[in-house]
């Protein structure tokens, strides 16, 4: 049978992939620090309309289309969605493969009748992915290489024997060779695949690298090339079966402690962290109980996790008893080997059981720290961040203190760019007895902000004889005071 490869290639994958968590009606790009800028990594076809293109920096891009849209790129986050569409691929043929960040190769050698033919089962591709917001560009031939050729240059299907046919007017980038290598071959009037194909071989591997002669191999089927199909995620679950029910706490306990033994060393073994159990406990009566953890962070240490399930096992209806407990890793991230100061560590896994603890209380989201931001705004200088999810950091350098508490700025009666010596704060009259400043910041003119509309701002910090040592400000162009902080 003559094998058949369809080449599935997502021109704008990682802007589509971006626009279906979060759609928005204007031209939008997604941008990544390259080279000392940031730059276009991707856009859609509203952006491109405009001439822009990938690798025009986010500045220039935007003399184009003042109204351009961006988010940060998350190039992991692509490469995820594409083993997702590759795994949803497996409904046309059970051999699937990956094609470099945005494309994918399918078998489908004795698959298309199943569809009613080749261009049916290629519309039914074209058609679901088009429903899920996703472009799509597809080729089907005798080679892989073909096929690539066919969905990059000439979207369609080459029939049996009609290789060299299809892809004999494409351009030489076509049979997926370097930049370099294309610019040399047509300074010498070479810019087709045909007329590579009608030159002498020993003269091009005399002139050429040997990769030139093997991709017009691989394209023409002269030299295979395998498809890698996808290996399936390893799954890291235990199980133990009971000869005799049990139903006491110890009991349970105890058996929960060899199955947590054994998973923790599959985890070592594949550098892994647990980050979501689930461990199941099956009753006589054929029922079910389950109890879930989830992790503040990836953990592999049988000890501690035994005592953060000691919670969530007592509560635990054992019926007539149980005869059968499984423990499972749901959710694994890599963890691999470091080492640490046994104070420091033992500090650092007693703050994430503590949010562990919490957060299967009350969930994970809602454990927030406060994490810095490089911003000279006052009120944007911090986010708010799931405590799991994120790692302490250093606060930025600040040439002057800062208040404790900050909250919206709140009005207060005074005339003049100094202080008022008395004024009226939550119902309290206050009086000034010392005042350090100003320090003037000025709003950042690339952000609108109604917030900083009157203009640049003059910072002040007073002590008050009442005990209050307060962050005022003053509003120079719309003269105003307002009080914005609190000091310890």
């Amino acid at each position: 049978m003559q094998r058949r490869i369809v080449s599935l290639w997502f021109p704008r994958l990682a802007a589509e992939r971006s626009l279906r968590a979060r759609p928005v009606d204007a031209p939008f790009a997604l941008s990544l620090f390259d080279r000392n800028s940031e730059r276009l990594y991707d856009l859609c076809r509203r952006a491109e309309s405009f001439g822009l293109n990938r690798g025009m920096t986010l500045v220039h891009a935007r003399s184009f289309c003042p109204g351009l849209l961006t988010r940060p790129a998350d190039p992991a986050a692509d490469q995820r969605f594409l083993r997702l569409l590759a795994r949803w691929a497996t409904r046309y043929c059970p051999w699937v493969g990956l094609d470099g960040r945005n494309g994918l190769f399918l078998d489908i050698t004795g698959s298309a009748h199943l569809l009613g033919g080749e261009e049916p089962l290629l519309d039914d591709i074209r058609a679901r992915l088009a429903r899920a917001g996703l472009t799509a560009r597809l080729g089907l031939a005798d080679t892989p290489g073909t096929a690539w050729a066919l969905s990059r240059f000439a979207e369609g299907i080459a029939g049996t024997g009609e290789t060299l046919a299809r892809i004999g007017p494409l351009p030489l980038s076509a049979l997926r060779l370097s930049d370099q290598t294309c610019t040399s071959l047509e300074r010498l009037g070479i810019a087709t695949v045909s007329q590579l194909y009608n030159l002498p071989r020993a003269t091009v591997a005399r002139r050429y690298e040997p990769d030139v002669l093997r991709r017009l191999d691989q394209a023409l089927g002269a030299l295979p090339e395998q498809i890698s199909p996808l290996g399936e995620e390893p799954g890291f679950a235990v199980r133990m079966t009971l000869p005799d029910p049990i139903g006491l706490l110890d009991d349970v306990m105890a058996a929960a402690r060899r199955l947590t033994a054994h998973l923790c060393q599959r985890l070592d073994t594949a550098q892994k962290g647990a980050r979501s159990l689930k461990l199941t406990f099956r009753r006589v009566d054929q029922e079910n109980q389950a109890v879930e953890l989830k992790l503040a962070r990836p953990m592999r240490d049988p000890e501690r996790i035994l005592a953060l399930f000691e919670r969530g096992v007592s509560a635990v209806d054992a019926g007539y008893g149980i005869d059968m407990i499984r423990l499972e890793a749901t959710e694994v991230e890599p963890l691999g080997m470091r080492q640490l100061d046994r104070t420091e560590g033992l500090e650092k896994d007693g703050l994430d059981d503590l949010i562990t603890q919490l957060g299967n209380r009350v969930g994970l989201d809602n454990i927030l720290r406060f994490q810095p931001v490089d911003s000279h705004i006052p009120e944007r200088s911090f986010k708010l961040v799931p405590a799991a999810y994120s790692r302490p950091a250093q606060a930025w350098p600040a040439n002057r203190p800062r208040p404790i508490r900050l909250f919206a700025p709140e009005p207060i009666s005074g005339t003049g760019f100094e202080p008022p010596r008395r004024f009226r704060w939550r119902g309290r009259a206050l009086t000034v007895f010392e005042a350090e400043g100003p320090e003037r910041i000025t709003p950042a003119w690339w952000d609108l902000d109604d917030s900083w509309a009157k203009g640049l701002r003059d910072y002040w910090r007073i002590a008050t004889h009442q005990g209050q040592r307060l962050w005022l400000f003053h509003t120079p162009q719309h003269p105003a005071w307002f009080v914005q902080g609190e000091f310890g």
